[in-house]
């Protein structure tokens, strides 16, 4: 339990955009628990962005592991920055050994974390991982360890926080990919960083389209990465006039700013997923290797996923059929977005 409140909180974010959006419980616990704190997150250069313009942050510290932190001399640069803020306590969403070293080595007194992968020394209050926790939901799982420590949470429900600007260039966007007024937009997010086990087949997100293309005037919009981009273009070619790739082709804030203009989301288990559910898009998550406990918790979000022999597996690429995935079929997809959109 925390006997003293702090006046500056250190928060290591979690390495992935997803799980960082399912963290914002626990971050927005911690504000309301300590409400004249200033609250700090240290995080990767691509994660950062899902703290802008939120309420429960102050500042961003960027940890850059590939450049300016790389190594252990980086890594000591970076604790130096650390003491100059003379943060009273850390909190370590992430769970590497690497994120306790670096709260120990930048001499904050209170450091709060999960007793994993041999860091227990390096933490000041530790949180110890039940079976229960281990099984929890994720978001549940960060809000476990605020609660470990006497933090009370305030709801599992997930934010994100977008700027008047971001939603005029968002506009903007749409505009330059051909978008009218009576056009209704559906999102596609056909990637996921994780590996090819979590994608569903190109040629049925191409097919599902075409079927909604059908059904009125829609815009569909390819969301994804740089790395993404020839998937993005397969399934634009694919569908034709009507479809518009995004991928590498926007920040990760304009993309949460459009996928906000999306009347349906379609996607497979990735952090765009959890960027429609904290905005309340309406989505279906198409789940094939990975457990549930990662699942948006959101009304508006339906999941398909067909139990299998050899599932969840949890690996990136499948080395046998893809049943998991080849089991979710188009007339399921299409038929429950129809009913979606009507």
């Amino acid at each position: 339990m925390l006997t003293k409140q702090p006046a500056r909180i250190l928060i290591r974010s979690a390495n992935w955009v997803g799980d960082a959006i399912m963290s914002i419980p626990a971050i927005r616990a911690v504000h309301k628990w300590f409400p004249h704190a200033e609250i700090t997150m240290l995080a990767k250069p691509w994660v950062a962005p899902v703290y802008d313009h939120c309420p429960y942050v102050d500042r961003v510290i960027l940890y850059d592991a590939k450049e300016e932190h790389n190594g252990l001399m980086g890594i000591l640069r970076l604790c130096r920055e650390l003491r100059n803020h003379h943060f009273d306590a850390a909190i370590s969403i992430q769970n590497a050994f690497e994120a306790g070293l670096i709260l120990w080595l930048s001499g904050i007194p209170v450091r709060i974390g999960y007793a994993t992968d041999g860091r227990s020394a390096l933490l000041t209050h530790r949180v110890y991982r039940t079976p229960a926790i281990r099984a929890a939901h994720q978001i549940d799982y960060y809000l476990s360890l605020v609660a470990g420590v006497g933090i009370v949470p305030c709801g599992r429900n997930l934010e994100l926080f977008l700027s008047d600007t971001e939603r005029q260039c968002a506009e903007k966007l749409l505009q330059k990919s051909g978008y009218a007024k009576d056009m209704t937009i559906i999102g596609i997010n056909p990637g996921a960083a994780f590996g090819t086990a979590k994608r569903w087949f190109p040629e049925r997100f191409i097919a599902v389209c075409k079927r909604l293309n059908h059904e009125g005037n829609r815009r569909f919009l390819v969301f994804g990465s740089p790395t993404e981009a020839a998937l993005g273009e397969t399934i634009r070619q694919g569908i034709g006039d009507s479809c518009f790739n995004l991928c590498g082709k926007t920040s990760l804030r304009e993309a949460f700013a459009l996928i906000d203009r999306c009347s349906l989301f379609i996607t497979n288990d990735s952090g765009l997923m959890h960027a429609a559910a904290a905005q309340n898009v309406p989505q279906i998550a198409i789940f094939g290797p990975t457990r549930l406990n990662t699942m948006p918790l959101n009304e508006n979000s339906h999941i398909l996923r067909v139990p299998v022999s050899c599932g969840p597996c949890m690996k990136p690429h499948c080395l046998t059929d893809h049943r998991c995935m080849d089991a979710v079929t188009v007339d399921r997809v299409a038929n429950l977005a129809s009913r979606l959109l009507s």
